[in-house]
C-alpha cells in the first residue's frame, strides 16, 4: 500500500483504549459464567432478541480451514463498542473494537485494542470503498446493505491477518445496568481522581481506597483519560482492575439468583453471534477460572494528517509482531509473509 509521510503529530497516547471493553468483557463473563437449565433458558430467550446471522460460508471466517471447537480450539471474539445515539443517522458508528483471544488450554486472555482511527483500505463497501479510519466500515456496511458487523469483522480481519471467531456488540447502558444489577464492585481505588457522569455531566468524585462503585461510577472509574492522575494512575491498570473486580462479584453465588434480570439488559443492549450452545460450551471451559491471566498487546503508531485528515498510522514492525502473537496464540499456521491492508509507517 502506498504510505504518506506528511506532517505527524506526537506520538498517540491509549486514546479512547478499552473505553467500552469492560463493558463487553462484563458481558461475555456473565454468560460463561451461568449454569443450570433455568439459566440456559433465560440466557437463551435474551439471545433470541439479539443474536446476528453473520451469513458466512460454513458458519466461521474465510481464514479459518476447519470449524472450532470451544472444548479444546483458542478462538478470537471482536468487543464492539457501538455510539448508536446519534440523531442525524439511522447508522452506529464502531467507536472502539477490542479482540480477546481465549485459550482453553492456557487458560489465559489476551487483548488488543484496534485504534478507530487506523487508516486501512475498506473493501466491499460498494461506493465507499477505498481509503478510511476502520470504524467507518461498520457504518458503511450498514448503509450499503452489506453488513455493519460483517464488514467491520472482515476489516479487521484483513488488518490482523487473523480470523475473527466471534463478536459481541454492546452500549453503555449496559455496563451501568449490569453493574447496578450485581449491587455494584468493590475497587482499591489507589490515587484519587474526578470524572464526568456521562448522564448528566456531573462531577464524580474517586478517593484512595476500598469503594463501592455503581453503574454510573463505574462508568466514570473505566473513561477517565484527560485528569493529570492517568499518567500514575493508567486507565489499562484501572481497567484491569475493575475487570477482576467483576469477576468475583459474578462468580459469586448469588449472580444465579440475578440471572433474570441480567438476561433482560443483554437482551436490550446486546448483539452477538454466539448461541446459547456456544456460550455454556464456553461456560464449560471458564466458569472454574480464578485469577484469569489477562494480557495485553499494543499497536504502535503515531497520529499522522493525511490529505487533511486526522489518523492513527501504525508501525509496520509492531503490527506484524502483534499479528504473529495472534496468530501464534490461535494455533494457526505461519506465514511466509505478513500482509495487512494497513496503510503503515516503517
Amino acid at each position: 500500500m502506498r504510505k504518506h509521510r506528511t506532517k505527524i503529530t506526537k506520538e498517540k497516547p491509549k486514546k479512547r483504549i478499552l473505553k467500552w471493553f469492560l463493558l463487553s468483557t462484563i458481558i461475555i463473563v456473565l454468560l460463561v459464567s451461568s449454569y443450570g437449565i433455568y439459566t440456559f433458558v433465560q440466557v437463551k430467550s435474551a439471545l433470541d432478541h439479539s443474536t446476528v446471522d453473520l451469513d458466512r460460508k460454513g458458519d466461521k471466517s474465510e481464514l479459518r480451514e476447519n470449524n472450532i471447537t470451544f472444548s479444546k480450539d483458542p478462538i478470537s471474539i471482536l468487543l464492539i463498542g457501538v455510539e448508536d445515539y446519534a440523531k442525524d443517522t439511522d447508522s452506529g458508528r464502531a467507536d472502539t473494537q477490542i479482540v480477546v483471544t481465549l485459550d482453553p488450554n492456557s487458560k489465559q486472555i489476551h487483548l488488543v485494542t484496534i485504534p478507530r482511527d487506523t487508516r486501512v483500505r475498506i473493501e466491499n463497501a460498494g461506493e465507499y470503498s477505498g481509503i478510511h479510519k476502520i470504524n467507518a466500515a461498520y457504518t458503511y456496511g450498514d448503509i450499503t446493505g452489506y453488513g455493519a458487523v460483517k464488514l467491520q469483522i472482515e476489516t479487521v480481519e484483513k488488518l490482523l491477518n487473523i480470523p475473527i471467531d466471534h463478536f459481541v456488540a454492546v452500549n453503555f447502558d449496559g455496563l451501568r445496568d449490569i453493574v447496578n444489577t450485581l449491587g455494584g464492585v468493590t475497587i482499591d481505588v489507589k490515587e484519587g481522581f474526578w470524572e464526568k457522569n456521562i448522564y448528566d455531566n456531573s462531577k464524580i468524585e474517586f478517593k484512595k481506597g476500598k469503594t463501592l462503585l455503581n453503574g454510573e461510577e463505574s462508568l466514570a472509574f473505566v473513561r477517565m483519560r484527560k485528569r493529570d492522575v492517568n499518567a500514575t494512575y493508567s486507565r489499562d491498570e484501572r481497567q484491569r482492575q475493575f475487570l477482576k473486580a467483576v469477576i468475583d462479584q459474578v462468580m459469586s453465588a448469588k449472580t444465579i439468583f440475578k440471572v433474570g434480570q441480567i438476561s433482560d439488559i443483554l437482551g436490550k443492549n446486546v448483539e452477538t453471534d454466539l448461541s446459547a450452545k456456544d456460550i455454556f460450551a464456553l461456560q464449560k471451559q471458564y466458569s472454574k477460572l480464578k485469577n484469569p491471566s489477562i494480557s495485553t498487546l499494543e499497536i504502535d503508531g503515531a497520529d499522522q494528517t493525511v490529505d487533511g485528515g486526522s489518523y492513527f498510522i501504525p508501525q509496520e514492525s509492531s503490527l506484524q509482531q502483534v499479528s504473529e502473537n495472534l496468530r501464534s496464540i490461535l494455533k494457526l499456521e505461519d506465514k511466509s509473509s505478513f500482509t495487512t491492508d494497513a496503510d503503515v509507517a516503517n
